[in-house]
């Protein structure tokens, strides 16, 4: 299970990394909406695969990381 820690320290390490995303509510849909696509790479995933890379002990780090996308 996640916790609130669990999240805290996610967002300490995204410091400087990821862009604090606006919030907006969209009245015609009664929903708020979180930009993510204004992130840098245009999609939230930065958010999980840094914190992911970030976690790996460093000899894992070194060896390198490939990863894949289907698309946005």
């Amino acid at each position: 299970m996640v916790t609130s820690q669990d999240i805290q320290e996610a967002a300490a390490g995204l410091r400087g990394v990821a862009r604090r995303t606006p919030l907006v509510y969209v009245e015609e849909l009664g929903a708020h909406l979180k930009l993510e696509n204004e992130q840098p790479i245009g999609a939230f995933k930065i958010r999980g695969a840094y914190n992911a890379i970030r976690k790996l002990p460093d000899a894992a780090r070194r060896r390198g990381v490939i990863t894949y996308s289907s698309g946005n």
